[in-house]
């Protein structure tokens, strides 16, 4: 039974948000035809490496940290319970709070692409159709909620404390073994990305539900061990080597390219850095921040909302930069910090307001925030 709290994996949860912040502004910027977006300053733009070197692994990591902490959740509720609170957290958010508050995203995304709406339409089919285009980031706890229900189903079958106690029994060449094997899984699951031209750069490739649910179920019965957490953690210094030599490879041969496109996400090369950074992130975590203090709490505590509200926050500031004669050192400086300053202003509102808190995060009345 896991009674203990894992400082370490809520401190690479917070740390992977506030990244997703910094990634979205340069995102919006880019200038590789990466789906979405405001648009760029020039055709060849260095600070398109930001991208780069995040997009390939940070979502699989908070997967896989997803279903590790599901495991420890499951230890402290029914099914029934599990079942109920997944809901609350994650599909009410992504679904009613669209209707509440994601419209507002829709709309600027709607502005950004440039898309027309006809006039003479009722107000309410536009705020529908704002409400549907502005799932932005959300797709990633619609995911969550997807998995979720399927790992209710997934650990009737697998015992995930049969699979911790095999692991623990391990010499450690049979963990190496194993984080050699579950390389060559994804490398195959990152296949089944849809390769077609009109859907490449898309929201189609944007969920990616059997790489994404591979990599919550290696969170699951995997990553939730502590023997692998030990492991991870006595190679952090080489681990992190390797992640920083194969990001420096990835970005040198790719620069330039959509680093959403099927042929690179598909690559050993992307898919070889991305698993790099996700053991370099657990053996570096573990071993140096598996600790908290008051201010690690209240990212902890905060760190969903700030997810859910962000996007919203850094679309607006990036459009309206966009169209000032701003030099473009001061627009990225100035959306990242009212990206970072806004989202936390707008999540600590509206977690006061009772009926938004349950529309937008899935806050109950009673629950502590």
């Amino acid at each position: 039974m896991y009674n203990q709290r894992y400082y370490f994996i809520d401190n690479m949860r917070w740390t992977i948000v506030l990244l997703v912040l910094l990634y979205h502004v340069f995102y919006n910027y880019n200038s590789l035809g990466v789906f979405g977006g405001v648009g760029g300053f020039s055709e060849n733009q260095w600070q398109d490496t930001i991208c780069m070197v995040l997009n390939p692994w940070f979502m699989s990591l908070l997967f896989i940290i997803a279903g590790a902490s599901s495991r420890y959740s499951l230890q402290h509720y029914t099914t029934k319970e599990f079942r109920k609170e997944r809901t609350r957290k994650l599909l009410v958010p992504s679904t009613i709070g669209l209707f509440v508050f994601g419209w507002i995203l829709g709309a600027m995304n709607m502005q950004g692409a440039g898309s027309t709406v006809p006039q003479n339409i009722p107000v309410l089919i536009k705020w529908l159709i704002a409400a549907a285009s502005g799932i932005g980031p959300l797709w990633f706890i619609q995911d969550l909620f997807i998995f979720s229900l399927l790992l209710l189903l997934v650990r009737r079958v697998i015992d995930v404390e049969s699979v911790d106690r095999w692991l623990s029994t391990l010499p450690r060449w049979g963990h190496a073994m194993i984080m050699i094997i579950l390389f060559g899984v994804l490398l195959i699951t990152s296949k089944t990305q849809i390769d077609n031209p009109t859907m490449g750069q898309g929201l189609i490739n944007l969920y990616r539900p059997i790489f994404y649910f591979v990599c919550f179920i290696i969170g699951y019965y995997i990553f939730s061990s502590e023997a692998i957490h030990s492991y991870l953690a006595e190679r952090a210094k080489g681990l992190i080597i390797v992640a920083i030599g194969s990001g420096i490879y990835f970005v040198i041969r790719y620069y330039g390219m959509d680093y959403t496109l099927p042929i690179i996400i598909q690559s050993v090369w992307c898919n070889l850095f991305c698993w790099a950074a996700v053991l370099a992130m657990f053996g570096a975590f573990k071993r140096w921040a598996d600790k908290c203090n008051k201010y690690t709490i209240y990212l902890t505590q905060s760190s969903f909302g700030i997810y859910i509200v962000h996007m919203t926050i850094c679309t607006a500031i990036c459009l309206t930069l966009k169209a000032t004669s701003l030099p473009v050192w001061s627009i990225y400086l100035i959306a990242i910090l009212v990206t970072y300053t806004g989202s936390f202003a707008t999540w600590e509102l509206l977690r006061r307001i009772p009926l938004l808190r349950w529309c937008i995060f899935g806050i109950e009345r009673k629950e502590r925030k």
